[in-house]
């Protein structure tokens, strides 16, 4: 095998010009490439062996951590048994098995999968199924998706227009037609300048004067992250997805949550439709329910959505994937999913996250410390220079930027962008492991700030 030695020649321009990555100018990258060699618990060693600790779980992925022997092993069983079906004529017992497992342990009658291989897939297949079902209940003229200002829901073309973040879409655009925005429950920095509780969770109401003007009978679905990432951890008021729930029913609009990241224990329950105790009608999963050994995703959808693919030819689902619903993916997603149900990881989220906020909230005396948000292991820190106005860094300052840099330097990896960084780490995380984090995090801060 490889050894990580022999992988370090990877690291350089003369290979790396060869590779196009994620949102990463290549003319910076290979100044500071980073490859990563191996991992094993809630660490990895890039190819040069330097270690560090996995603060984000890849990307809020790993959440039984690396090198699981369960994964493993039915990874490794499944590969050897059957690699692939032929998805146009049938399936596997894996994909049969985990849709029943998901069908058992989601919210509601959230019954029904339709697996996919990436989160972006999940959306795509979401919004057909809500145009879909409209069409087969009698209200063809339902198409159009509302979904917020700052969320991320997917690279691909439909999943980018539902998408709130401009630069991510204006190289690409024109967009598709039907996409509508509103702003997000950002209650830190609220777009409406009002204030919780007193605002009574009006960014919820005005969604009714908005569903209203564009015409009820247009609307097919509202979509959104229960706690959303990209804006910066923004966590709604307990009520927020409730009045979401509350017009969907009254407007016969459907309720998509992208728990992509939520889902599978981040947020201290297995769902964050439990956390908010608001079922969707349809439930975007992924990311950690492979845990991040194989490509796996999922659209959930509830009885009465599912019930209109059921019956006459012609109603079904006219949408495909090569890989979807894929035995190996299959069986790491069983697996990951039974790790996270047996050692209950979603219980040890809402614990060591409640005590890595705790060791959050005492950063505060670095003068910098703006807000604190997020449930379970999905927790969010806004900078502000001063933090008594929340008045932010002038632009250019990018102080997230520097402090995220800094901590991967010293060992870390988290989440970072100019005024916030973020925790995601493997739910396997213990509150020693988290201290040690909060440790490098701080004196990342406090060279950062010397710097300034």
């Amino acid at each position: 095998s490889m050894t990580p030695e022999s992988d370090a020649r990877f690291a350089t321009e003369e290979y790396l010009r060869h590779i196009m990555l994620d949102y990463r100018q290549m003319t910076e990258f290979v100044k500071e490439p980073f490859l990563v060699a191996r991992a094993d618990g809630i660490r990895f060693w890039d190819v040069h062996g330097k270690e560090y600790l996995d603060g984000l779980a890849g990307i809020f992925v790993v959440n039984v951590g690396y090198g699981n022997p369960r994964v493993l092993d039915a990874v490794r069983r499944q590969l050897e048994t059957l690699p692939f079906n032929p998805p146009m004529h049938g399936t596997n017992p894996r994909a049969v098995e985990l849709a029943s497992l998901l069908a058992e342990v989601t919210p509601g009658d959230l019954n029904t999968a339709r697996l996919v291989s990436s989160g972006s897939e999940a959306t795509e297949a979401a919004f057909k199924m809500a145009r879909q079902y409209h069409r087969q209940t009698g209200n063809p003229g339902k198409f159009k998706i509302l979904s917020r200002y700052l969320s991320y829901h997917g690279a691909t073309g439909s999943a980018m227009s539902a998408g709130g973040v401009g630069y991510r879409k204006t190289l690409y655009e024109p967009a598709a037609i039907g996409f509508l925005h509103t702003y997000p429950p950002y209650c830190y920095r609220c777009p409406y300048e009002k204030t919780y509780p007193s605002c009574e969770v009006f960014c919820a109401r005005t969604i009714r004067t908005m569903i209203e003007w564009e015409d009820p009978r247009s609307i097919a679905a509202i979509i959104v992250e229960p706690i959303s990432n990209t804006g910066g951890i923004i966590t709604p008021p307990m009520e927020y997805l409730k009045i979401l729930r509350q017009l969907c029913d009254e407007y016969d609009i459907l309720l998509i949550f992208d728990e992509i990241i939520t889902g599978f224990g981040r947020t201290g329950s297995l769902f964050a439709a439990n956390t908010f105790d608001v079922v969707p009608d349809i439930l975007c999963c992924g990311k950690g329910m492979s845990s991040g050994y194989a490509p796996l995703a999922a659209a959930l959808v509830r009885d009465k959505v599912a019930a209109t693919f059921w019956g006459a030819p012609g109603t079904e689902f006219a949408h495909g994937h090569t890989y979807a619903g894929n035995p190996v993916s299959c069986a790491a997603g069983l697996a990951s999913i039974r790790e996270i149900l047996e050692r209950r990881l979603h219980e040890n989220a809402l614990r060591v996250g409640a005590h890595l906020v705790t060791r959050l909230e005492g950063l505060r005396s670095l003068g910098i410390i703006g807000d604190i948000r997020g449930k379970g292991l999905m927790i969010g820190v806004e900078f502000a220079k001063d933090p008594a106005t929340k008045q932010q860094f002038a632009p250019g300052v990018n102080l997230g930027l520097r402090i995220g840099k800094r901590a991967m330097h010293n060992g870390l990896l988290l989440r970072f962008d100019p005024h916030w960084i973020a925790f995601g780490p493997p739910l396997i995380v213990t509150e020693q492991e988290i201290d040690t984090m909060v440790d490098i995090l701080e004196r990342s801060i406090r060279e950062v700030l010397r710097e300034l």
